[in-house]
């Protein structure tokens, strides 16, 4: 008698009625490409030029850093793919190669030294590795902080992603549909039957899940009775709260001001101000100071040769409209000056190199004097 129920448990057990059909999801990466991807986005719509004598120098350079770094890539997608590496690899290398294109290197090996240049060999890109060694004067260097951005986030991750998993396997629980299928010992015990019998199971929950109506034949032997889940079911609100802490923790470090990275739209100035200042503008500037160290001479920096960078300005011209207006007025900046700070190019009108003070910026005697002679007249 034992034997024969053990033989019945086993002809239950070689059903598949219980499946895992859990997903893995992929909190950490998703936070981290969403942060990443925001700043690389925003800094990929940069120009990078070099001004000389207060003029933009439109030279082959200009075509690299803007328009195409090399046959591979656009500009935008360079950028990005800077961003992405400087990020989450917490440094990034970019080599020139022989035809003067720009190249981002996928691994390398950095040798470090006290007093001289460090070095890079085994520079890899996608297939290729370069046999020559490179010295740290010869390539663009960057590197984000002291510490790498991933392996902080690790350590996060372990009590978030152990929550997070814990939260999504407790409302599968609450929601999942339980049900018995009860079979008559008499049926036969070969894997034939076997088959069949999980294929007509399948067909008919597939059946009770894709159609709004759906018809079962009752048969001998066979019945199939749903559990009654006696739990309500609850919002998964937790699930998104946890998400978005982790989402939280990983803009933090970032810059990223939270209301903006969540699409808040009331008082969206303040965040995106905040954002530029914070978190781009660094960003920018490790940029450009790598940029100055490696593409300009020391001689010609300090003669007012250098390289500069104008960031996506989250304002136009006509927002600013009454400021450009009252600054220009009080004297305060002149024409070229005003266009420079508006992303526009110098003009050689002289007049926009000229400071205007309108009467009501002057002293009062002055403005009066002027009313009088108007009267006059």
């Amino acid at each position: 008698m034992v034997k024969s129920r053990n033989k019945e448990l086993e002809f239950m057990f070689n059903f598949d009625l219980i499946q895992d059909t859990s997903n893995k999801i992929h909190m950490k990466q998703l936070a981290i490409q969403t942060c990443i991807n925001m700043i690389g986005r925003t800094i990929s719509q940069s120009e990078f030029y070099v001004k000389k004598d207060k003029k933009i120098v439109k030279d082959e350079m200009y075509y690299r850093l803007n328009v195409r770094p090399n046959p591979n890539m656009s500009a935008s997608q360079f950028w990005q793919t800077v961003v992405h590496k400087l990020i989450y690899d917490n440094e990034c290398l970019i080599i020139q190669s022989d035809t003067e294109d720009l190249l981002i290197a996928d691994s390398f090996t950095r040798i470090e030294y006290a007093l001289v240049n460090d070095s890079f060999k085994d520079v890899t890109i996608k297939d290729y590795t370069f046999s020559r060694t490179f010295q740290m004067s010869d390539v663009i260097y960057l590197e984000y902080s002291n510490k790498k951005l991933s392996t902080l986030l690790d350590g996060l991750y372990a009590d978030y992603g152990e929550l997070f998993g814990r939260i999504i396997e407790f409302q599968k629980r609450k929601n999942q549909i339980r049900g018995l299928v009860n079979v008559e010992a008499s049926y036969e015990k070969d894997e034939k039957t076997q088959r069949r019998l999980q294929a007509y199971i399948d067909k008919i929950y597939k059946a009770f899940i894709d159609k709004s109506v759906a018809f079962v034949p009752q048969q001998k032997g066979f019945k199939l009775e749903e559990l009654k889940n006696p739990t309500q079911v609850q919002s998964v609100d937790e699930v998104a709260k946890v998400a978005d802490g982790f989402l939280n923790q990983v803009a933090k470090p970032l810059g990223i001001p939270i209301a903006l990275l969540h699409g808040d739209m009331v008082d969206v100035e303040k965040p995106t101000r905040n954002y530029m200042t914070f978190c781009i503008d660094p960003f920018l500037k490790k940029i450009r100071d790598e940029l100055n160290a490696k593409m300009i001479d020391k001689k010609e920096y300090l003669a007012g040769k250098k390289m500069e960078v104008k960031r996506v300005s989250y304002s136009n011209m006509f927002d600013v409209a009454t400021a450009v207006d009252k600054l220009r007025s009080s004297g305060t900046v002149n024409g070229n000056e005003l266009r420079e700070e508006l992303g526009l190019e110098r003009v050689d009108d002289p007049m926009m190199d000229k400071y205007f003070i309108t009467k009501n910026y002057q002293e009062s005697s002055e403005a009066l004097k002027g009313g009088e002679n108007k009267d006059e007249a």
